[in-house]
């Protein structure tokens, strides 16, 4: 069974259709809560951080390179210098890291988050590291804190708005605990039957994404390069039913050459080669992915790694008649 968890709304308003959880009153978001920890303060990791505080929860951070969570001091929140600095007396810990490898190095060894926290913590994994590896950061977790799979999508700016869908699995008996914490992060929290079903349906989610990315690429390419307007084609897109505002979305900042980063293309090409790794170990192909993540790493060599996953189009061919 799924369950799909609308953010609470204010009082008087009707319980969204499809919601399953019970609509008793809850107190608001971050009163009397426990101390948040948040590791990693990158892309995304920093606007959760953010709002939790906007939610009034206490919030302590770490990240690798501490500038990053220096920053997020003058907003309220603390900043440790380890992991396990961040983790003391924390009752929530969110990672938000690369990968798989940095958030097992981030929860392990001398400092590491998982000598501090206490037995009732609850880790909520949040970082985009595959199937494999929620297995392993499970059993990591299993006698020593509470374990939630939690990726997140959506790129920065709807993490700066408070909007992402939080894809959600583990121990039903731990939903009501962390609601609060999902409803400063999210406008949704999907929750899923089997403990690593999250991170599951997010290698599916960030495939298609991938394919959309690519596809546009390609079109804005073909446009340009049969001497028409890619802005036409965009604007029709939009207008039809052959359009998504995802990817028509992209398809301008194509065209504009805006690749400030929203979802950085390294993170994305990242995820691709996790669903193809997912997919094959089920023996399943997926050609186009496979496909376009040659593409990618030639514009992650050229230098855009950080830039926005619209930076694809780089590889694709030229953007403009």
């Amino acid at each position: 069974m799924t369950e799909r968890t609308e953010r609470t709304e204010p009082a008087g308003a009707t319980e969204p259709a499809g919601a399953t959880e019970s609509a008793e009153a809850t107190e608001p978001a971050g009163a009397g809560r426990a101390r948040v920890a948040v590791l990693g303060t990158g892309v995304m990791g920093a606007p959760i951080a953010r709002n939790l505080l906007r939610a009034g929860f206490d919030v302590t951070v770490w990240n690798r390179t501490r500038q990053k969570a220096e920053a997020l001091a003058g907003q309220g929140a603390r900043v440790a210098g380890t992991p396990a600095g961040a983790a003391a007396e924390a009752g929530f810990l969110i990672t938000m890291l690369t990968d798989g490898d940095a958030v097992e190095s981030a929860m392990t060894g001398a400092d590491g988050a998982l000598t501090a926290l206490g037995p009732d913590a609850v880790w909520i994994q949040m970082s985009t590291v595959g199937v494999h590896a929620t297995r392993r950061l499970a059993e990591l977790a299993e006698g020593t804190a509470e374990f939630v799979d939690a990726p997140v999508s959506g790129s920065s700016e709807p993490a700066e708005r408070g909007e992402l869908l939080v894809l959600a699995s583990g121990n039903p008996a731990l939903r009501p605990r962390v609601r609060p914490v999902f409803d400063a992060l999210g406008r949704r929290t999907l929750w899923l039957d089997r403990l690593g079903d999250g991170s599951r349906f997010k290698l599916v989610l960030n495939n298609w994404l991938a394919v959309l990315v690519e596809g546009m690429a390609e079109t804005v390419s073909l446009t340009s390069v049969l001497g028409l307007e890619p802005g036409l084609v965009l604007g029709t897109l939009t207008e039809s039913p052959l359009g998504s505002a995802y990817a028509t979305a992209k398809g301008r900042a194509m065209v504009e050459h805006d690749f400030a980063p929203g979802f950085p293309l390294h993170h994305a090409g990242k995820d691709a080669a996790l669903a193809l790794a997912a997919a094959d170990h089920r023996g399943l192909e997926l050609p186009l992915t496979e496909a376009l993540l040659k593409r990618w790493d030639e514009a992650i060599a050229s230098g855009h790694a950080m830039d926005d996953v619209a930076s694809a189009i780089t590889a694709a061919g030229p953007s403009r008649p």
